[in-house]
C-alpha cells in the first residue's frame, strides 16, 4: 500500500504553549495579590479595580481559561494530529481558534476589573463575550472533528474520546447556563432566578471543573504519560470502564454544592449519591495511569517529568477522594464555606492540572524545537519547590477551614455562640492565610524557573513548524473482526459522540426538568415582593463590586446559623433574584438577614471604612461609593429586561421606575443627614444601602446575633 506524506502543524502548537505559560505567570500572580489581600486589606491599593471583590474573579478566570485552558489547546493539537496521523483540518480555523480565545482573555482581563460580571462562578463574563466564547468552541469543534474526519488511523485512542466528551460538555454547558437577557452591551441578568438559577449555575460549576479541567487533562495523560515513559497504558478495558462511567455520572453531581441550601431535598440527595459514585471511575483512571509506570520507577526517580505528572495524577486521585467526602452531608456540613474548599480546589488546580501541565511543557517544548531540555537540574528544583510550595498553600488552609467551622459551631454551657462576633473567626487565621501566600510564593518562583529553562532551551533549537510524516490512508470499507465490540465503536466517531452526548444530558435533564416545572419544587411566599428600583439598582452594585465572593446569602437549618444570622433561608424568598447570591465562601458574615439590623448610618461608614466600625477587618474601603454619582440611565431597560424574565412589574412600571428610585434615595439622604453625614442621593451609596437593608425584610425575622 503507498503511503501518504502529509505535515504535521507545530506552529499552533507553540503558540498555544507561549500563551500557556504567559497567562500561567499572569494568573498566579493575580491570585498571590489577591491573597495578600486577605492578610493586609491595604494591598487593595487602594483602587476600585483591584479589590479582592475584583480581582479574585479575574484570577480564577485567568487560571482556569487563560492558563489550563490554552495548555489544553496546545496538548491537543499536539496529540490529536499524531492519533490521528492527519494535519489539523484547517489551518486557517487553528489560526482563529487561537486568537479568538487569546481575545475572549483580553477581554476577561478588561472588563472584570471594571466590574462587569454576572458574579456567577467561573461563569463571569458578561453576554458579548459569552458568545465570542460560543463561536470559538464551535471553531475548535469543527477543526477537531474535521481532523477526525480526515484521520488515516480506524480507530480512536482513549485521548480523542476524552477530547469529544469535553467538546461535546463544554458546549452544552455553556449554552444553557448563559441564557440571559442583555440589558447593555455592559450588563444582562439570567432568565433563572433563586432556586432555579443555583441549580443550573451549579450544574455547570461541577462540570466545568469536570469536563475543562478532569476531562481534557485525562485525555492529556492518556497520550503524554506513555510518551514520556516509554511504554504502553496499563489497560485497555480499564480505560472504557473509566471513561464511560466518568461522564455519565459526573454530570449529576453538582448538587453537592448546595447541600443544606433551599434546593429541594430530592436534588441534594441525587447529587450526593452520584458523588459517592464518582470515586470508582476517578480511582480507575488514576491507578490506569499509575500501573502505567509499574516496573518503570528508576525512571520516575531520575526522570523530572515522570515526577511532576506522578504528582499529578496522584494529586487527582486525592482530590476525586475529597470531593465525594465533601458531598456526604455531614463532612459537608462542616467544610461548606470555610477555606477548607479553598485547600480541596487547589489540591487539583495545582497538583493535578499544574504539573501535569509542567510535565507536559517540559517533554512537549524539546520535542517541537528539536533540542534538549536545558537543564534537568532546574526542572528538577522546580518539581520540589512547586510540591513544597502545594503543601505550604494546602495544609493550612485546611486547618484554617475547620477552624473556622469549629469556632462558627461551638456554644457555651449556657447555650450561647462561643465566638458572637464573626471577625474572631476571621482574624484567627491570618497566619494561616499568611502560610497559604508564602506556598503561592514558593509555587510562583517554581513557574520562574521554569520560564526560564524553557526559553533556554528554545534558543538552543529551532522550531520545526512543519513536521513531516507518512502513513497508509484508511480504508474505510476494509472488514475487521473486533475482540471487543468497543473497538467497533471507536471506528464510528459520528455515532460515538451522539452516544457521548446522550449520555451528558440524562443527568442534566433529570434534575432540571422537575426542578423547572414542578411549582411545588419553588413554593412562593406571597409577602416577597420584587425589588424597587433602587434596591435593584445597589443589588447590581453589590454584584459589580464582587462582595458575593466573600459574602454568602443563605442561612443553612443549623442552630449555630440560626442563632447567629436569624431564621434559615427559604426557597420562596429568592423568586426574583437574577442572579442567585448563595455564595460559596465566608470570609464574612452571611448577609441574608441583615436588613434593618443596623441604621444607614453604621452602613455608611462601614463602607467608606470598615475598620471603623469593626476593628481588625481585612474588609477592603470602597470610598468611591460615596463620591461616584448612580448611573439611573439604564433603570427603565432594567426594570422591563427584569419583566420579560418573569419579575411581576406593573405594566409601564420602567416609565415611573426613576421617580421612585429618588424618592426612596431621598429617605436615605435624610435619614443620614439627621445623624450628622451630609451625601446627594444620587450616590451610588444610597442604592447600596438601599439593598442591604431590604435583605431578609420580606419575612418574619427574630432577633439575632449583632454582627460586625
Amino acid at each position: 500500500m503507498e503511503m501518504e506524506k502529509f505535515s504535521y502543524d507545530n506552529k499552533i502548537v507553540r503558540n498555544f504553549a507561549i500563551a500557556t505559560i504567559v497567562f500561567g505567570v499572569v494568573g498566579m500572580l493575580a491570585g498571590l495579590i489577591a491573597s495578600l489581600q486577605l492578610i493586609e486589606p491595604a494591598m487593595n491599593l487602594g483602587n476600585q479595580f483591584t479589590t479582592f471583590g475584583r480581582l479574585r474573579p479575574l484570577h480564577t478566570n485567568a487560571v482556569i481559561f487563560a492558563f489550563v485552558g490554552n495548555a489544553m489547546f496546545m496538548g491537543i493539537y499536539y496529540s490529536l494530529q499524531r492519533l490521528c496521523k492527519a494535519r489539523m483540518y484547517s489551518d486557517l480555523l487553528s489560526k482563529l481558534h487561537f486568537w479568538g480565545w487569546q481575545i475572549i482573555i483580553a477581554g476577561a482581563a478588561v472588563s472584570l476589573p471594571m466590574g462587569f460580571t454576572t458574579s456567577k462562578e467561573y461563569a463571569e463574563l458578561e453576554w458579548p463575550l459569552d458568545i465570542l466564547i460560543a463561536v470559538v468552541w464551535v471553531i475548535f469543534a469543527i477543526n477537531m472533528f474535521g481532523t477526525i474526519a480526515k484521520r488515516r488511523e480506524k480507530h480512536l485512542y482513549v485521548a480523542i474520546w476524552f477530547y469529544i466528551a469535553t467538546v461535546v460538555t463544554v458546549a452544552v454547558l455553556h449554552i444553557v447556563n448563559s441564557i440571559e437577557i442583555p440589558v447593555d452591551l455592559f450588563k444582562s441578568y439570567p432568565v433563572y432566578a433563586g432556586v432555579q438559577d443555583a441549580l443550573v449555575q451549579w450544574w455547570y460549576g461541577h462540570n466545568a471543573v469536570a469536563f475543562f479541567l478532569t476531562t481534557p487533562y485525562l485525555g492529556l495523560m492518556y497520550y503524554f504519560l506513555p510518551k514520556a515513559a516509554n511504554r504502553p497504558i496499563y489497560s485497555y478495558r480499564l480505560s472504557i470502564i473509566h471513561f464511560w462511567s466518568l461522564i455519565f455520572i459526573y454530570i449529576w453531581a453538582g448538587p453537592h454544592h448546595l447541600l443544606y441550601t433551599a434546593l429541594p431535598d430530592w436534588a441534594q440527595s441525587l447529587g450526593t449519591i452520584f458523588s459517592i459514585m464518582l470515586i470508582a471511575p476517578s480511582w480507575g483512571g488514576m491507578i490506569n495511569g499509575l500501573l502505567t509506570l509499574r516496573g518503570a520507577w528508576d525512571k520516575v526517580r531520575e526522570n523530572p517529568i515522570l515526577k511532576f505528572m506522578v504528582v499529578a495524577i496522584t494529586a487527582y486521585g486525592m482530590a476525586t477522594f475529597e470531593g465525594p467526602m465533601l458531598s456526604l452531608k455531614n463532612v459537608n456540613a462542616i467544610a461548606h464555606y470555610t477555606d477548607w474548599i479553598v485547600a480541596h480546589v487547589h489540591i487539583g488546580a495545582l497538583g493535578w492540572n499544574g504539573f501535569l501541565i509542567f510535565g507536559i511543557l517540559y517533554w512537549l517544548i524539546p520535542k517541537i524545537y528539536r533540542t534538549n531540555l536545558y537543564s534537568s537540574k532546574l526542572a528538577n528544583f522546580h518539581f520540589w519547590i512547586g510540591t513544597l510550595g502545594i503543601i505550604f498553600y494546602a495544609v493550612p488552609l485546611y486547618w484554617g477551614g475547620i477552624t473556622q467551622s469549629l469556632m462558627w459551631k461551638h456554644f457555651t454551657p449556657e447555650g450561647l455562640l462561643q465566638y458572637p462576633n464573626f471577625l474572631e473567626t476571621v482574624t484567627k487565621i491570618i497566619p494561616m492565610y499568611l502560610t497559604r501566600s508564602i506556598g503561592g510564593s514558593l509555587y510562583l518562583i517554581g513557574v520562574f524557573v521554569m520560564l526560564y529553562n524553557l526559553i533556554k532551551t528554545v534558543k538552543s533549537g529551532n522550531l520545526l513548524e512543519n513536521e513531516e510524516a507518512e502513513a497508509a490512508p484508511y480504508l474505510k470499507n476494509h472488514r475487521e473482526i473486533y475482540k471487543y465490540k468497543h473497538k467497533l465503536l471507536e471506528s464510528k466517531p459520528f455515532k460515538f459522540t451522539v452516544i457521548a452526548t446522550i449520555a451528558i444530558l440524562i443527568g442534566g435533564l433529570v434534575q432540571m426538568i422537575p426542578t423547572f416545572l414542578i411549582k411545588s419544587n419553588i413554593p412562593t411566599i406571597s409577602s416577597v415582593k420584587p425589588y424597587t428600583p433602587l434596591e435593584l439598582q445597589g443589588r447590581d452594585i453589590y454584584i459589580r463590586e464582587g462582595c458575593n465572593t466573600c459574602h454568602s446569602q443563605m442561612i443553612r437549618p443549623f442552630r449555630s446559623e440560626t442563632e447567629r444570622y436569624g431564621e434559615y433561608s427559604k426557597a420562596g424568598e429568592f423568586v426574583y433574584d437574577h442572579p442567585f447570591l448563595w455564595g460559596s465562601k465566608r470570609t464574612g458574615p452571611d448577609l441574608q438577614r441583615v436588613g434593618k439590623k443596623y441604621p444607614n448610618l453604621w452602613h455608611f461608614y462601614h463602607m467608606n471604612d470598615p475598620r471603623t466600625m469593626s476593628p481588625g477587618s481585612i474588609m477592603p474601603s470602597y470610598p468611591w461609593l460615596l463620591t461616584q454619582d448612580l448611573d439611573i440611565t439604564n433603570t427603565e431597560s432594567k426594570i422591563s429586561a427584569m419583566r420579560k424574565i418573569g419579575v411581576p412589574y406593573s405594566e409601564e412600571f420602567e416609565k415611573m421606575s426613576n421617580s421612585e428610585l429618588l424618592k426612596q434615595a431621598d429617605v436615605i439622604r435624610l435619614d443620614l443627614e439627621k445623624n450628622g453625614v451630609f451625601v446627594d442621593s444620587n450616590k451610588e451609596i444610597i442604592a447600596l444601602i438601599a439593598y442591604l437593608q431590604r435583605l431578609g425584610t420580606d419575612i418574619k425575622v427574630e432577633n439575632t446575633v449583632s454582627e460586625k
